[in-house]
């Protein structure tokens, strides 16, 4: 034990130690909130940095004429020439749409240089569609306002109903949580595991595991490298969660003292906020009801719960699947003989990650979901899809267990193998040779 302690230590301090590791540990939250709050920005606004468009309309119906409304990026103009003349005179008019209604509006059609974006033909769609029926309900005698009245939308609130009463369902958090989640363990499986996988071709192909084997084990010489690097990712993990929460913190502070009116708000009034929305009613603002409602769901997340189901699964499911990356290494000379090994490796990975997204999140209690999130090779991002909507405690311990249960099994297979194949040079590899390695005795 005293051996596999001490590779944990190398492992760990040699990478902790490295500046690639330090700048991409304060880099990275910072540029992923930058780049979701740029993103958010740039869609919020989008209208404002899109290319003013020109459309040319040429209404032979006569329905739609001076009825379209010019957005921040989309212009109108209405011609009286015929349809011919404007599309022959297209090409040199400077428009960048050309827009034919027909009498008959069974054949509309939308004419430009270059391919027109389908949100520009949606938007386009969409005015016709509603100036049209418009006019057709006034045709009928229909009254539009009234009708427009009995359209208005009825908004649903889900409510769970729990042995200690009601309480807010937080559907669209928990589908966030839940995305979120096994998106990071999806990721930091691949990452992490392909540093073991590279870490241990390294040393083999240097022929440093030689000096190294002489003093302890392959067996300890594997889990020690597993876990010194698991560590590694894990201390990275809780950075990224901590620096994400700082910075977060701080551009909220940023942005509603940004808001605040000139006169400072009392320092009473701050302390006795009790949230965000209590903080904006002092300083005198009226807080967005939408914003209001997504700021009570998050503070009322388990997030000591969710977050140490997190770390159990991000470091289970990482060292299950690394002990494979491992064998793997241990049994090529470089990387580019390791894609004949990989599919195995990132297909129930892949696979697990399309399904979640398309079928558990929907169906986070179905069958299928259940037996994904037993499965100890899909269960890190199964289970963590499904733990925002709520998972009874005797499946979440029996997935605990087999996934305990078959990172060692997983482990002690792919010892065997990396026992072996360490010290192998200069043959290739095959799924053969591997069982081969599997069945010597020791």
């Amino acid at each position: 034990m005293n051996k596999i302690w001490l590779i944990i230590q190398r492992e760990y301090l040699s990478r902790v130690k490295k500046k690639s590791f330090l700048v991409m540990t304060f880099l990275v939250p910072v540029l992923f909130i930058g780049v979701f709050g740029l993103a958010g920005y740039l869609v919020a606004n989008q209208n404002e940095f899109g290319d003013k468009k020109t459309v040319q309309v040429v209404d032979e119906s006569g329905m739609f004429t001076n009825k379209l409304r010019n957005g921040n990026n989309i212009e109108y103009s209405y011609s009286t020439q015929s349809y011919a003349t404007e599309k022959a005179a297209f090409a040199k008019s400077g428009r960048t749409y050309l827009l034919h209604i027909p009498a008959s509006l069974t054949d509309v059609q939308l004419y430009s240089e270059k391919k027109a974006s389908a949100l520009t033909i949606q938007n386009i769609e969409t005015e016709l569609s509603d100036i049209a029926q418009t006019s057709r309900l006034l045709t009928a005698g229909i009254d539009t306002a009234m009708l427009t009245k009995a359209r208005k939308p009825i908004n649903v609130e889900a409510r769970q109903i729990t042995e200690t009463g009601e309480k807010d369902a937080q559907t669209y958090v928990a589908y966030a949580i839940g995305f979120v989640s096994a998106m990071l363990i999806y990721m930091s499986l691949f990452i992490y595991g392909a540093q073991v996988m590279r870490g241990v071709i390294e040393e083999k192909v240097s022929r440093v595991v030689e000096v190294i084997i002489s003093s302890v084990k392959p067996f300890q010489l594997m889990m020690g490298k597993i876990l010194g690097i698991g560590m590694v990712g894990l201390t990275q993990f809780v950075l990224w969660i901590l620096l994400s929460l700082i910075l977060s913190t701080a551009g909220g502070a940023l942005l509603m003292h940004s808001n605040t009116p000139s006169a400072p708000m009392q320092m009473s009034q701050m302390q006795h906020a009790a949230s965000p929305a209590a903080a904006m009613a002092a300083a005198g603002q009226t807080p967005d009801p939408n914003m209001t409602k997504v700021m009570h769901s998050l503070q009322s997340i388990p997030v000591t719960y969710t977050v140490c189901c997190f770390l159990f699964y991000f470091l289970f499911g990482y060292m299950l699947y690394s002990a494979v990356f491992a064998s793997v290494g241990s049994a090529v000379d470089n990387e580019t003989e390791t894609q004949q090994f990989m599919l195995p490796i990132t297909l129930p990975l892949v696979f697990t990650l399309i399904i979640s997204m398309n079928f558990v999140i929907h169906n986070p209690d179905s069958s299928l979901s259940v037996w994904l999130s037993m499965i100890p090779f899909t269960s890190p991002i199964a289970m963590m899809m499904r733990i925002p909507f709520g998972v009874p405690g005797w499946q979440l311990a029996l997935s605990a267990f087999f996934l305990v249960a078959g990172f060692l099994l997983t482990t002690w297979v792919a010892s065997r193998i990396y026992r072996v194949g360490i010290l192998m040079y200069g043959k290739k590899a095959s799924y053969k040779e591997l069982i081969k390695w599997f069945m010597y005795k020791e």
